[in-house]
């Protein structure tokens, strides 16, 4: 299931691990990418908090963790081609995986309608 954040990530949810990145809105907004700074194998996230930075022709923009845990892998193809993340921002431009902390909260996620619906508002 995919979900979505106020601060324009996305998330899908399998089991106890997470992959995220960056929605197509928030990569529109950006403009071309041209760097990517990823957390390490091993950080603890906290929902919320800085997870990643991501730099643009236009401005750089912190991506921020969506839920509580830590950090199993970075997309290592984006040091590379920062540019994959323009080009598939939901799918193989995701961001990190990691291991959703315990009991984790999802209630203020929203499913994709209710993010495209948000994203009608700004």
């Amino acid at each position: 299931m995919k979900l979505y954040t106020k601060d324009h990530e996305w998330i899908v949810l399998e089991g106890e691990v997470a992959t995220f990145g960056i929605t197509t809105y928030a990569q529109e907004q950006l403009g071309d990418v041209v760097f990517v700074e990823l957390p390490d194998a091993g950080r603890a996230l906290t929902k919320g908090a800085e997870a990643a930075v991501v730099e643009s022709v236009k401005a750089a923009s912190e991506v921020y963790a969506p839920l509580d845990g830590e950090v199993i892998e970075a997309n290592a193809k984006l040091s590379d081609d920062p540019g994959l993340v323009n080009l598939e921002p939901e799918t193989g431009g995701w961001f990190v995986k990691m291991k959703v902390a315990a009991g984790v909260d999802t209630s203020d996620l929203m499913d994709e309608t209710a993010y495209e619906a948000f994203v009608q508002t700004l």
